[in-house]
Protein backbone atom coordinates (compact mmCIF):
# COMPACT_ATOMS: atom_id res chain seq x y z
CA UNK A 1 0.00 0.00 0.00
CA UNK A 2 1.29 3.21 -0.90
CA UNK A 3 2.04 6.28 1.05
CA UNK A 4 -1.20 8.28 -0.26
CA UNK A 5 -3.41 5.08 0.16
CA UNK A 6 -2.49 5.24 3.88
CA UNK A 7 -2.79 9.05 4.34
CA UNK A 8 -6.26 8.49 2.31
CA UNK A 9 -7.59 5.61 4.46
CA UNK A 10 -5.70 7.25 8.01
CA UNK A 11 -8.33 10.43 7.20
CA UNK A 12 -11.21 8.36 8.10
CA UNK A 13 -10.02 7.11 11.26
CA UNK A 14 -8.79 3.43 9.29
CA UNK A 15 -4.82 2.29 9.68
CA UNK A 16 -3.28 -0.02 7.28
CA UNK A 17 -3.69 -2.91 9.09
CA UNK A 18 -7.55 -2.98 9.14
CA UNK A 19 -7.43 -2.20 5.64
CA UNK A 20 -5.81 -5.13 5.19
CA UNK A 21 -7.85 -7.25 6.98
CA UNK A 22 -11.17 -6.14 5.23
CA UNK A 23 -9.33 -6.61 1.65
CA UNK A 24 -8.91 -10.42 2.88
CA UNK A 25 -12.51 -10.80 3.83
CA UNK A 26 -14.36 -9.22 1.07
CA UNK A 27 -16.98 -11.58 0.51
CA UNK A 28 -20.45 -10.69 2.29
CA UNK A 29 -23.30 -12.64 1.98
CA UNK A 30 -25.52 -10.41 3.46
CA UNK A 31 -29.12 -10.08 2.28
CA UNK A 32 -32.25 -7.96 3.31
CA UNK A 33 -34.09 -8.91 6.10
CA UNK A 34 -37.38 -7.33 6.72
CA UNK A 35 -39.20 -8.94 9.44
CA UNK A 36 -42.72 -7.06 10.74
CA UNK A 37 -42.34 -3.92 10.86
CA UNK A 38 -44.98 -1.81 9.69
CA UNK A 39 -42.89 1.15 8.08
CA UNK A 40 -39.74 0.53 6.21
CA UNK A 41 -38.26 4.41 5.59
CA UNK A 42 -35.87 4.43 2.77
CA UNK A 43 -33.13 7.21 3.37
CA UNK A 44 -30.04 8.75 1.76
CA UNK A 45 -28.73 11.44 -0.36
CA UNK A 46 -30.29 12.30 -3.88
CA UNK A 47 -29.04 10.51 -6.85
CA UNK A 48 -28.06 7.04 -5.25
CA UNK A 49 -31.30 5.34 -6.02
CA UNK A 50 -33.22 5.35 -3.28
CA UNK A 51 -36.32 5.54 -5.24
CA UNK A 52 -35.38 2.62 -7.10
CA UNK A 53 -34.94 1.09 -4.16
CA UNK A 54 -38.28 1.70 -2.24
CA UNK A 55 -40.16 0.68 -4.88
CA UNK A 56 -38.40 -3.10 -5.19
CA UNK A 57 -38.72 -3.47 -1.72
CA UNK A 58 -42.34 -2.83 -2.12
CA UNK A 59 -42.82 -4.56 -5.26
CA UNK A 60 -40.71 -7.57 -3.22
CA UNK A 61 -43.22 -7.01 -0.31
CA UNK A 62 -46.22 -7.52 -2.45
CA UNK A 63 -45.17 -10.04 -4.45
CA UNK A 64 -45.24 -11.82 -1.15
CA UNK A 65 -48.32 -11.21 0.08
CA UNK A 66 -50.07 -8.48 2.08
CA UNK A 67 -51.59 -5.56 1.22
CA UNK A 68 -48.62 -2.70 0.51
CA UNK A 69 -48.46 0.89 0.01
CA UNK A 70 -45.12 3.01 -1.15
CA UNK A 71 -45.58 6.66 -0.42
CA UNK A 72 -42.74 9.60 -2.07
CA UNK A 73 -42.63 12.50 -0.13
CA UNK A 74 -39.65 13.34 -2.69
CA UNK A 75 -40.36 17.37 -3.52
CA UNK A 76 -39.24 15.54 -7.10
CA UNK A 77 -40.71 12.36 -7.28
CA UNK A 78 -40.01 10.05 -9.74
CA UNK A 79 -42.12 6.73 -8.75
CA UNK A 80 -44.16 6.96 -12.14
CA UNK A 81 -41.23 7.02 -14.01
CA UNK A 82 -40.07 3.89 -12.17
CA UNK A 83 -43.83 2.09 -12.39
CA UNK A 84 -44.10 3.40 -15.62
CA UNK A 85 -47.68 4.61 -14.71
CA UNK A 86 -48.95 7.80 -13.26
CA UNK A 87 -49.24 7.94 -9.34
CA UNK A 88 -51.50 10.74 -7.66
CA UNK A 89 -51.77 12.64 -4.31
CA UNK A 90 -54.38 9.38 -3.17
CA UNK A 91 -52.83 5.95 -2.88
CA UNK A 92 -53.60 4.09 -6.70
CA UNK A 93 -53.23 0.45 -7.67
CA UNK A 94 -50.11 0.15 -9.50
CA UNK A 95 -51.34 -2.25 -12.45
CA UNK A 96 -50.45 -5.97 -12.56
CA UNK A 97 -49.34 -5.89 -9.25
CA UNK A 98 -52.34 -7.01 -6.74
CA UNK A 99 -51.98 -5.28 -3.27
CA UNK A 100 -49.54 -2.77 -4.36
CA UNK A 101 -50.51 0.70 -4.36
CA UNK A 102 -48.08 3.77 -4.74
CA UNK A 103 -49.03 7.16 -4.48
CA UNK A 104 -46.47 10.73 -4.06
CA UNK A 105 -47.35 13.15 -1.89
CA UNK A 106 -47.35 17.15 -3.06
CA UNK A 107 -47.08 19.77 -0.42
CA UNK A 108 -49.80 21.24 -1.90
CA UNK A 109 -51.58 18.35 -0.76
CA UNK A 110 -50.23 17.96 2.58
CA UNK A 111 -51.06 21.45 3.66
CA UNK A 112 -54.32 20.87 2.43
CA UNK A 113 -54.92 18.46 4.29
CA UNK A 114 -53.11 20.42 7.57
CA UNK A 115 -55.67 22.85 6.95
CA UNK A 116 -58.94 20.55 7.08
CA UNK A 117 -57.39 18.92 9.95
CA UNK A 118 -56.45 21.96 12.44
CA UNK A 119 -57.43 25.22 10.44
CA UNK A 120 -60.96 25.33 12.02
CA UNK A 121 -59.74 25.08 15.70
CA UNK A 122 -56.89 27.51 15.03
CA UNK A 123 -59.03 30.11 13.43
CA UNK A 124 -61.63 29.73 16.40
CA UNK A 125 -58.67 30.55 19.43
CA UNK A 126 -56.98 33.46 17.57
CA UNK A 127 -60.65 34.78 16.02
CA UNK A 128 -61.66 34.63 19.58
CA UNK A 129 -59.41 37.85 20.44
CA UNK A 130 -58.68 39.24 17.46
CA UNK A 131 -60.24 40.34 14.35
CA UNK A 132 -58.55 38.24 11.50
CA UNK A 133 -59.81 36.64 8.15
CA UNK A 134 -59.58 32.83 7.94
CA UNK A 135 -56.39 33.46 5.52
CA UNK A 136 -54.62 33.72 8.76
CA UNK A 137 -54.60 30.06 8.94
CA UNK A 138 -52.88 30.36 5.80
CA UNK A 139 -50.02 32.23 7.47
CA UNK A 140 -49.88 29.89 10.65
CA UNK A 141 -49.89 27.25 7.64
CA UNK A 142 -46.06 28.58 6.41
CA UNK A 143 -44.72 28.06 9.77
CA UNK A 144 -41.27 26.36 9.33
CA UNK A 145 -41.83 22.75 9.61
CA UNK A 146 -45.66 22.34 9.41
CA UNK A 147 -45.76 20.26 6.36
CA UNK A 148 -43.16 18.04 7.39
CA UNK A 149 -44.88 17.35 10.70
CA UNK A 150 -48.42 16.85 9.01
CA UNK A 151 -46.64 14.55 6.81
CA UNK A 152 -45.21 12.82 9.60
CA UNK A 153 -48.68 12.21 11.29
CA UNK A 154 -50.40 11.46 7.78
CA UNK A 155 -48.05 8.77 7.49
CA UNK A 156 -48.23 7.84 11.10
CA UNK A 157 -52.05 7.45 10.48
CA UNK A 158 -51.59 5.08 7.51
CA UNK A 159 -49.34 2.88 9.41
CA UNK A 160 -52.01 2.96 12.51
CA UNK A 161 -55.22 2.77 10.64
CA UNK A 162 -54.53 -1.06 9.51
CA UNK A 163 -55.58 -0.06 5.91
CA UNK A 164 -52.10 -1.69 4.92
CA UNK A 165 -49.59 -4.42 6.10
CA UNK A 166 -47.12 -2.09 5.20
CA UNK A 167 -45.92 1.15 4.18
CA UNK A 168 -42.84 2.03 2.45
CA UNK A 169 -41.50 5.40 2.50
CA UNK A 170 -39.34 6.16 0.01
CA UNK A 171 -38.07 9.78 1.58
CA UNK A 172 -36.91 13.25 0.44
CA UNK A 173 -33.42 13.46 -0.10
CA UNK A 174 -31.10 13.87 3.12
CA UNK A 175 -31.63 17.15 3.48
CA UNK A 176 -35.10 17.01 4.03
CA UNK A 177 -34.97 13.92 5.26
CA UNK A 178 -32.91 15.14 8.42
CA UNK A 179 -35.00 18.59 8.74
CA UNK A 180 -37.87 15.93 9.94
CA UNK A 181 -35.90 15.10 12.77
CA UNK A 182 -35.61 19.07 14.18
CA UNK A 183 -39.21 19.66 13.48
CA UNK A 184 -41.41 19.75 16.65
CA UNK A 185 -39.61 22.73 18.82
CA UNK A 186 -39.35 25.08 15.41
CA UNK A 187 -42.92 25.31 14.27
CA UNK A 188 -43.86 25.58 17.84
CA UNK A 189 -41.45 28.46 18.38
CA UNK A 190 -43.52 29.97 15.31
CA UNK A 191 -46.67 29.42 16.05
CA UNK A 192 -46.15 31.10 20.20
CA UNK A 193 -44.74 33.83 18.62
CA UNK A 194 -47.34 34.75 15.80
CA UNK A 195 -49.77 34.75 19.10
CA UNK A 196 -47.93 36.67 20.73
CA UNK A 197 -48.10 39.08 17.91
CA UNK A 198 -51.72 39.29 17.81
CA UNK A 199 -52.19 39.22 21.83
CA UNK A 200 -49.97 42.38 21.46
CA UNK A 201 -52.73 44.21 19.72
CA UNK A 202 -54.55 44.61 23.22
CA UNK A 203 -53.23 47.15 25.62
CA UNK A 204 -55.05 46.43 28.63
CA UNK A 205 -55.10 43.64 30.79
CA UNK A 206 -58.48 43.15 30.88
CA UNK A 207 -58.46 41.95 27.25
CA UNK A 208 -54.99 40.07 27.69
CA UNK A 209 -57.33 38.04 30.67
CA UNK A 210 -60.17 38.21 28.09
CA UNK A 211 -57.75 36.55 25.37
CA UNK A 212 -57.11 33.33 27.84
CA UNK A 213 -59.99 32.14 29.00
CA UNK A 214 -62.20 31.54 26.11
CA UNK A 215 -65.81 31.21 25.66
CA UNK A 216 -67.88 28.32 26.81
CA UNK A 217 -66.60 24.97 24.91
CA UNK A 218 -63.71 26.75 23.19
CA UNK A 219 -59.70 26.02 23.83
CA UNK A 220 -57.19 28.49 24.70
CA UNK A 221 -53.88 28.36 21.88
CA UNK A 222 -51.90 27.09 24.68
CA UNK A 223 -54.46 24.02 24.83
CA UNK A 224 -54.30 23.97 21.47
CA UNK A 225 -50.14 24.09 21.40
CA UNK A 226 -50.21 21.21 23.84
CA UNK A 227 -51.82 19.04 21.45
CA UNK A 228 -49.65 19.96 18.83
CA UNK A 229 -46.91 18.72 21.05
CA UNK A 230 -48.44 15.38 22.28
CA UNK A 231 -49.24 14.99 18.61
CA UNK A 232 -45.46 15.24 17.51
CA UNK A 233 -44.38 12.88 20.57
CA UNK A 234 -46.32 10.63 19.49
CA UNK A 235 -44.82 10.68 15.88
CA UNK A 236 -41.73 10.82 17.32
CA UNK A 237 -42.13 7.57 19.49
CA UNK A 238 -43.68 6.06 16.25
CA UNK A 239 -40.54 6.54 14.18
CA UNK A 240 -38.45 5.39 16.96
CA UNK A 241 -40.08 2.16 17.79
CA UNK A 242 -37.23 -0.78 16.50
CA UNK A 243 -39.96 -3.40 16.19
CA UNK A 244 -42.61 -1.60 14.23
CA UNK A 245 -39.94 0.89 11.71
CA UNK A 246 -37.06 -0.41 9.61
CA UNK A 247 -34.70 2.14 8.25
CA UNK A 248 -32.72 1.44 5.58
CA UNK A 249 -30.44 3.88 3.95
CA UNK A 250 -28.88 3.80 0.40
CA UNK A 251 -25.53 5.26 -0.51
CA UNK A 252 -22.95 4.71 -3.52
CA UNK A 253 -19.20 3.58 -3.39
CA UNK A 254 -17.78 7.47 -3.94
CA UNK A 255 -16.62 10.35 -1.77
CA UNK A 256 -20.33 12.68 -1.84
CA UNK A 257 -21.53 9.27 -1.12
CA UNK A 258 -19.72 8.06 1.98
CA UNK A 259 -19.65 11.85 3.45
CA UNK A 260 -23.51 12.08 3.04
CA UNK A 261 -24.00 8.75 4.57
CA UNK A 262 -21.95 9.71 7.81
CA UNK A 263 -23.78 12.82 8.47
CA UNK A 264 -26.98 10.99 7.60
CA UNK A 265 -25.88 8.13 10.40
CA UNK A 266 -24.71 10.38 12.87
CA UNK A 267 -28.23 12.23 12.42
CA UNK A 268 -30.24 9.33 12.74
CA UNK A 269 -27.71 8.49 15.98
CA UNK A 270 -28.84 11.43 17.53
CA UNK A 271 -32.12 11.45 16.96
CA UNK A 272 -32.33 7.67 18.35
CA UNK A 273 -33.41 6.07 14.94
CA UNK A 274 -31.88 2.81 14.50
CA UNK A 275 -30.41 2.10 11.18
CA UNK A 276 -31.37 -1.55 9.90
CA UNK A 277 -29.15 -1.49 6.95
CA UNK A 278 -27.01 0.13 4.42
CA UNK A 279 -27.20 -0.69 0.74
CA UNK A 280 -24.27 0.16 -1.31
CA UNK A 281 -25.89 0.47 -5.23
CA UNK A 282 -24.17 1.11 -8.35
CA UNK A 283 -20.95 -1.20 -7.57
CA UNK A 284 -18.91 -2.24 -10.41
CA UNK A 285 -19.32 -5.62 -11.04
CA UNK A 286 -16.86 -6.69 -13.97
CA UNK A 287 -14.31 -4.17 -15.06
CA UNK A 288 -13.86 -4.83 -18.69
CA UNK A 289 -12.14 -2.20 -19.65
CA UNK A 290 -9.50 0.71 -18.75
CA UNK A 291 -12.50 3.07 -17.73
CA UNK A 292 -14.71 0.43 -15.44
CA UNK A 293 -11.06 -0.96 -13.80
CA UNK A 294 -9.89 2.52 -12.53
CA UNK A 295 -13.57 3.33 -11.28
CA UNK A 296 -13.39 -0.05 -9.55
CA UNK A 297 -9.83 0.63 -7.93
CA UNK A 298 -11.66 3.96 -6.43
CA UNK A 299 -15.11 2.32 -5.31
CA UNK A 300 -13.10 -0.35 -3.72
CA UNK A 301 -10.87 2.29 -1.60
CA UNK A 302 -14.18 3.78 -0.46
CA UNK A 303 -16.05 0.26 -0.16
CA UNK A 304 -13.04 -0.33 2.88
CA UNK A 305 -14.05 2.31 4.63
CA UNK A 306 -17.62 1.90 4.25
CA UNK A 307 -16.92 -1.60 5.61
CA UNK A 308 -14.48 -0.70 8.05
CA UNK A 309 -16.67 1.78 9.70
CA UNK A 310 -20.28 0.46 9.74
CA UNK A 311 -19.77 -3.34 9.26
CA UNK A 312 -19.74 -3.77 12.91
CA UNK A 313 -23.51 -1.57 13.49
CA UNK A 314 -25.35 -3.12 10.63
CA UNK A 315 -25.89 -5.66 7.44
CA UNK A 316 -24.52 -4.31 4.29
CA UNK A 317 -25.49 -4.75 0.97
CA UNK A 318 -24.04 -4.15 -2.68
CA UNK A 319 -26.09 -3.94 -5.75
CA UNK A 320 -24.44 -4.16 -9.08
CA UNK A 321 -24.29 -1.01 -11.40
CA UNK A 322 -26.93 -2.28 -14.05
CA UNK A 323 -26.52 -1.43 -17.95
CA UNK A 324 -30.09 -0.71 -18.32
CA UNK A 325 -32.23 2.18 -16.34
CA UNK A 326 -34.32 0.39 -13.59
CA UNK A 327 -37.84 0.93 -14.63
CA UNK A 328 -40.82 -0.78 -15.55
CA UNK A 329 -41.79 -3.85 -13.59
CA UNK A 330 -39.08 -6.49 -14.99
CA UNK A 331 -36.60 -4.64 -13.98
CA UNK A 332 -37.43 -3.19 -10.74
CA UNK A 333 -38.27 -7.25 -9.85
CA UNK A 334 -34.31 -8.29 -11.15
CA UNK A 335 -32.98 -5.35 -8.72
CA UNK A 336 -35.11 -7.15 -5.87
CA UNK A 337 -33.59 -10.33 -6.11
CA UNK A 338 -30.49 -8.90 -5.93
CA UNK A 339 -31.68 -7.66 -2.45
CA UNK A 340 -33.56 -10.26 -1.05
CA UNK A 341 -31.89 -13.32 -2.35
CA UNK A 342 -28.28 -12.47 -3.73
CA UNK A 343 -25.06 -11.97 -1.30
CA UNK A 344 -23.06 -9.10 -1.80
CA UNK A 345 -20.62 -9.26 -4.87
CA UNK A 346 -17.69 -7.92 -2.63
Amino acid sequence: MGLGQKTFYASYGISSEKVNRVEKDRVNSNTLTLEHQRLIMIGGKGGVGKTTTAAAIALWLSRHGGKILILSSDPAPSLSDIFETPLKDIPTPIPMIPGLFGMEISSREVLRRWKECFGPEIYEVISSFARVDYDFVDYIGSAPGIEEEYLLNYIMELVQSGSYDRVVWDTAPAGHTLRLLQLPGIFLEHLEAATKFYMNLYSTFDKLKASAKLQKGKRTLLQIISGWRELSQRVIELIQDKRNVAVLVVTIPEALGVKQTERILAEFDESNLQVNALIVNNVIERADCDFHQHRQSMQRRYWRVIKEVYEHRFPILTVPLSANEIKGLSQIEMFAQLLFERGSIW
